[in-house]
Order: C-alpha cells, then structure tokens, then sequence
C-alpha cells in the first residue's frame, strides 16, 4: 500500500535535489562540475558533437582538442583553419533495461578571414526503463506493456556559434548556444519507479561567451562563462490501492484508484571555467592548470517517490582545481590530468503550515523543518594516449571518479540529527581509431563506465511501511539509510564524420 503525504511520518521521508549534468556539449569538458550523492548509472543524452579526447578517457588540460574544444568555448574557434561539415550519430545503452537512446547530430563550422561560425542539429530518441504498471479498472489485475509515448521521447537540439579572431592581438572571441526541447530527461522515470504514467515536456538553454589567448612560445589562456536554464514539467499518474466496505459475505475488497501529479523541475546554472597551458623545459612536454567554478539555484525540486515532502528549494557551490601534463613526440601523443573537486550543496523543507515539533516549538509556516547539508570532495583522474599510423589514429584512455560525501541533516520536526557518510568509484575505460580518407576524416570512439548502477537504502524496520524505493539518474538526494546498489553499466558508441570545405 502507497503512503499519501500526510500518513509517511517524517522520519521516513528523505529531501532530493535534482541536479541535471546540462552544459555538457562535449564529452572531454570539465567546465560543469557534476554533483551527484548515488552511483547512478546515467547515460550519455548531451553527447551532441564530435571530439578527439573522449576516446582518450577526456583528457582536456594539456591537449588541445581541435575538433570538439570549439562546442565546449566558443572562443577556441579561433585556432580553426578552415571549414567542415559534421555528423556524429551516438548510440548508449543501460545494462538490465535501464534505458538506450540514440542521437544524430549534424552541422557546421566555417572559417571567413577573422571570422568564425556554424551551427548544427540533433535529433535524439530517449528510451526510459523498463518499469511494472498495473491496469487500474475496478476488480483487474495485471502487468499491461507500457505505452509508446512511455517507452520511447523525441529531443531536439540546436546550435549556434559566432566568433572573431583579432590576428594582430592573438585573441579570439565567440559566443555560442545551445536550445533543446525535451520529451524526456534520461533517468527520470526511475525516480517515479512506481508511478503508472510519466509525461515529460521542458525546455533547456546555455549560453556561453569563450575567449583564448594565446602568446609565442606556445603559451595560451582559455575563460569561459556560462549560464544554463532547465524548464521542466513531470505529469506522473499513481496507482493507489484502497479499500472498500465490500460485501458482508467478501468482506473489504481492495480498490486501484489513479491519483496525477504534476512536478516541476527548475535549475539555474553560472559557471566559470580558466585554463592555462604553457610548454615544459624539455622539448614535446606541456602543462595545463584549471580552475571552475558552478554556482546553481534551484527554485523548483520535483516531488519524487523516496521523498514524500513538499517541492522546496536549494543551491550548490561547485569547484574545481586541476592540473595535466602532455607528451607529444613524433607520432605519440600522451596526457595525464588530475582534478579536486570540492562542493557544497543545501537543501531544505519548508513547512505548507504551521507546525508544532516533538519538542513544542512552533514552525510557522514557510518556516525551514528539514535541512541537509552536502559537504563533498571528489577527485577526478585522467589519461589517455594516441598514435598514428599513415592514415590511422589509435586512441585510448580511462577516467576515473572518486565521490566521496558527509550529510548533515537536522528534522526540526523529529529534533533529530543524523550523519551520513557515502563514498564509491566510477570507471570508464575509452578507445577510439579515426581515418584520414583524404575528402574525409571518419572516427570511431566508444566507452564503458562501471561502478554505477541503480541504487536505493537499506531496508530497515523504520521503512517496512514504505514500497520500493525509486532510483536516481543524475540526481543529488538526502538518502534515509545506507545506499544500496545494483550494478548496472553504460556503453557508448559515436561514429563521427568531418568532411572539410576546400
């Protein structure tokens, strides 16, 4: 049986943040600090254009990646030297039937003198979990197939960039977009695991204005600013059992009533992003610092399953510090990079009235009655290698993630404070080959991450009430107990073709 608001008891309820990874239109950026409290196996919906690096587990700090630097800062267009035409078809897949989709991107970058543009298309099909439905009619009972508009959402994405580069000063300046109507947010069904419809629809933005600098001697400086916006509406359909007077012969006869709700999810995004890269004494050896920074605010939190609160707000402060080094000699290229990345995030429950504590303290209404604080530091590594061969590239790499976090959470409600701790890996080894066919370059790359899966807490008697916890995908939440996993891995496949203008 399903637990309305009002019966869960407070302890039993768990405050989630939704933190969707937006602003990540190349798979190598470190730009967009990504925020997540479980190893959620998330799948690769914004990997809308074409790079070098991510076969080379993403490395970005030390190498230059020609082909897909100028989609994550616009002012790196500069370094183009001439113009080509685009397609990256990209394919992922969720182990165990957490979900698939496949995207097409098409476009265009030119080079006019000092000037720099193009834009692009991407056509995306998201394919959610499998998940158990029960039909609904009075007195029936069953497992119907889900419907298509359940099962299967269009996206659609477009891009535009525009820059000018001032040869005289070496510095290049352009400003990009990116504009996406969405059906579906890979992930989402699952935080509504036991929900019988779910209906997606929203908008997302990013703007960026990028600039590069670059000196003799091989000395550059990379800023980026962005500021992202996430609009999205869930409409999602409960099955709730009741029970009915019945018969004096039957006795209580259980009862399927639908119940809709209609969640939004908000998120606003500024971000900063520096990189510097100069060359080493010994000659073919370069390195590169960064340093982020993400600010969110989240003035709507969807109401997800685990929860059971109001849709309350909250914000995030994320940061990040990395440095690399390369090695290019002859027909070898190689790079490592290493990142620390610190965040603290803040989320909380506002009462709907006035409400009177364990204690007999008086919460009044709009009043805070639960507060989670996230203190994280993660660690991010990187390398990857290449060599060419006549008219071939061989690429490969690993990225490794290393989250760890500490919860601090206060029920003013309950008066009770309670410590979490949670820490686990994610890995994802890469490799790629590209082909130099004269009127074209045709590339290949593709990935696995493990280590993440779908995750929930342990049962305890405290939850024996509650059913299933749903899971999350690219999410941050307060979870109630000890995180549980099941192992679930994301593979990623993108077959690219740059054609040049000649």
């Amino acid at each position: 049986m399903r637990y309305s608001l009002v019966e869960v008891p407070v302890r039993t309820r768990a405050l989630m943040l939704a933190l969707p990874l937006l602003g990540l239109p190349a798979p190598a950026s470190t730009q967009v600090v990504p925020v997540k409290t479980v190893p959620v196996a998330a799948g690769d919906q914004f990997l809308l254009f074409p790079s070098t690096s991510m076969s080379m587990g993403g490395v970005s700090l030390a190498l230059v990646d020609t082909l897909g630097d100028p989609f994550v800062n616009p002012g790196t267009g500069g370094r183009l030297d001439g113009s080509f035409f685009f397609g990256a078809p990209t394919f992922y897949h969720v182990s165990d039937g957490n979900g698939s989709g496949r995207t097409l991107p098409v476009g265009t970058i030119f080079r006019s003198g000092d000037w720099f543009g193009g834009g692009g298309v991407s056509l995306q099909e998201v394919e959610g979990a499998r998940r158990e439905q029960w039909l609904l009619t009075p007195g029936s009972w069953g497992n119907p197939p889900q419907s298509l508009s359940e099962r299967s959402a269009r996206n659609l994405y477009a891009f535009g960039i525009l820059g000018h580069r001032f040869a005289d000063a070496r510095l290049s300046v352009g400003i990009s977009g990116l504009w996406g109507d969405l059906g579906a947010m890979d992930g989402v069904d699952l935080l509504y695991a036991m929900s019988q419809e779910i209906h997606q629809s929203g908008t997302l933005s990013d703007l960026r204005v990028g600039v590069l600098k670059e000196w003799e001697g091989e000395r550059s400086l990379e800023l980026l600013l962005l500021r992202s916006k996430l609009r999205m509406t869930h409409d999602v359909t409960y099955a709730d059992m009741v029970w009915t007077p019945g018969t004096p012969d039957t006795g209580p006869l259980p009862l399927w009533m639908a119940r809709a709700e209609k969640n939004l999810d908000h998120t606003d995004t500024w971000g900063a992003h520096l990189v510097y890269r100069r060359p080493l004494g010994r000659p073919g050896w370069k390195i590169g610092w960064s340093l982020t920074g993400n600010w969110k605010d989240h003035p709507k939190i969807p109401n997800y399953e685990i929860q059971n609160i109001p849709r309350d707000p909250g914000n995030t402060r994320a940061y990040g510090l990395g440095v690399g080094l390369s090695k290019v000699e002859g027909p070898t290229r190689l790079a490592v990079e290493m990142a620390l990345e610190p965040i603290r995030s803040e989320t909380w429950a506002d009462a709907a009235a006035d409400t009177v504590s364990v204690t007999g303290e008086i919460i009044g209404s709009g009043e805070k009655t639960v507060e989670n604080d996230f203190r994280f530091t993660n660690l991010l590594v990187r390398a990857g290698g290449s060599w060419e061969y006549h008219r071939a590239t061989l690429r490969g790499g690993i990225q490794v993630r290393s989250i760890a976090y500490d919860l601090e959470q206060f029920n003013k409600v309950e008066a009770v404070r309670r410590n979490q701790d949670e820490s686990w890996m994610e890995w994802s080894p890469s490799v790629g080959i590209s082909l130099d066919l004269g009127g074209a370059v045709l590339q290949y790359a593709g990935r696995v991450t493990t280590g993440t899966g779908r995750p929930g807490v342990q049962w305890t008697a405290e939850r024996a009430a509650m059913l299933d916890q749903a899971a999350a995908a690219d999410f941050i939440l307060a979870p109630t107990g000890p995180l549980t996993l099941q192992d679930a891995r994301v593979t990623t496949h993108q077959l690219s073709v740059a054609i040049p203008v000649r």
